[in-house]
């Protein structure tokens, strides 16, 4: 699951969210510093990258882009699970999706100064640019991808032709997300509960 997800999936709580959005750069147990509520945040953020890995809908959706963008194939389609989620807001949230994501990124940033250094580095991209309303859009993909692209170039991960590939399996990929996300948001919802949110 990418940011987008992430995001919705931390339920209520904005501790939950902040340690959410900021788990992929609190490596191992470097959790002590960080509030109780942020570190429930950064364990949902995990299991739910555990849950998504091991679905059996993830891996197929992985399975069809596998042969063209090897290692690389989860990554893309986390995003692409992003795009479906924007594209079908209204199904899963009662607040519009530009209202969520401006209150995602106001949290974000009046707490700036307790975010690890590499979601500092992110942040004021993800705000400039509008990544959340963004997922929604091809042109928005198009530009993520590219970026992903530069970034691995040493590895020749063929990502800026990722929404080729999406536009090409557009309608499987869309349903294998509408039959992953419910069990996603029940599995998220049961954690939460297990952690006491």
């Amino acid at each position: 699951m990418n940011i987008l997800a992430h995001a919705i999936l931390s339920g209520d709580g904005d501790e939950m969210l902040i340690g959410n959005f900021i788990a992929d750069a609190v490596k191992g147990n470097h959790l002590e510093r960080f509030s109780k509520g942020i570190k429930k945040g950064i364990l949902l953020h995990r299991e739910i990258d555990t849950f998504t890995d091991h679905h059996p809908v993830f891996i197929r959706s992985k399975h069809r882009i596998s042969k063209k963008y090897g290692k690389f194939s989860g990554v893309i389609i986390d995003i692409y699970y992003d795009h479906f989620l924007a594209v079908d807001w209204d199904i899963y949230s009662k607040v519009e999706l530009s209202e969520f994501a401006l209150h995602v990124y106001n949290l974000m940033l009046s707490n700036y100064a307790i975010l690890p250094a590499r979601s500092k580095r992110v942040l004021p991209y993800m705000v400039i640019h509008n990544w959340l309303v963004g997922y929604s859009r091809f042109s928005d993909l198009q530009w993520v991808f590219n970026g992903m692209s530069r970034r691995s170039r040493k590895y020749n991960s063929g990502m800026e032709r990722a929404v080729e590939s999406l536009r090409e399996h557009y309608l499987p990929f869309h349903d294998d997300f509408k039959e992953f996300f419910p069990e996603m948001i029940a599995h998220a919802k049961k954690f939460r509960e297990e952690l006491g949110e």
